[in-house]
């Protein structure tokens, strides 16, 4: 899974719309979408923002929690 899948879904799980996030991030909804399509990168305050506002983890939208886990042993 991509950065962009997962904000995607955390998304549509919280029931906000793209154009929704948009205005909550203050930036316009074309950019929003290139997230989600994986042609475009947040900003690490834009990021915190985006995981703050839809109640998750940044190494969740990182995908980074699968490999945190394999090594928390």
């Amino acid at each position: 899974m991509t950065f962009g899948e997962r904000l995607n879904q955390a998304r549509k799980e919280h029931g906000k719309t793209a154009q929704g996030m948009a205005e909550i991030l203050g930036i316009g909804l074309r950019s929003y979408r290139a997230y989600e399509s994986g042609d475009r990168e947040p900003y690490f305050s834009t990021l915190i923002k985006i995981a703050d506002y839809l109640d998750v983890s940044t190494d969740y939208l990182l995908c980074r929690d699968e490999f945190l886990a394999k090594h928390a042993d």
